[in-house]
């Protein structure tokens, strides 16, 4: 049996310090900081959990979620080409701080699908 994405690239460690890195620089960011509300606490777990059932971790975001459903998760927000780009610097910059967990190819995947899903939540 292959390792899933999720076990190849150190499992939950890995996606709690990319999560973690990309929030700090949300909270930096005067665009993409009025979206999230003021704690950022659940925002986080929230997209941590996903981020691992994705990779082919834990089921947890399901089993308490439900469905992603992402464009109707973020049909509330302003997503214009401006808050996009915003926030692929910020997890481009948080990729690049956990790069040296990756090889070649397990960052430009990471990075293909961010930059897909950062396209498909735009909504202006």
């Amino acid at each position: 049996m292959e390792d899933t994405f999720y076990d190849q690239v150190g499992g939950h460690a890995f996606f709690h310090s990319l999560v973690n890195s990309f929030y700090e620089h949300v909270e930096t960011d005067e665009q993409l900081r009025t979206m999230y509300p003021e704690d950022l606490t659940e925002s986080k777990r929230h997209f941590e959990l996903f981020l691992e059932q994705y990779w082919g971790g834990p089921k947890t975001y399901a089993e308490e979620r439900g469905h992603p459903r992402l464009r109707m998760r973020h049909a509330p927000f302003h997503i214009t080409k401006g808050a996009r780009d915003a926030w692929l610097a910020a997890m481009e910059a948080a990729m690049e701080s956990v790069k040296t967990s990756l090889s070649d190819e397990q960052f430009v995947e990471l990075h293909s699908y961010f930059d897909t899903a950062a396209h498909q939540m735009r909504n202006v």
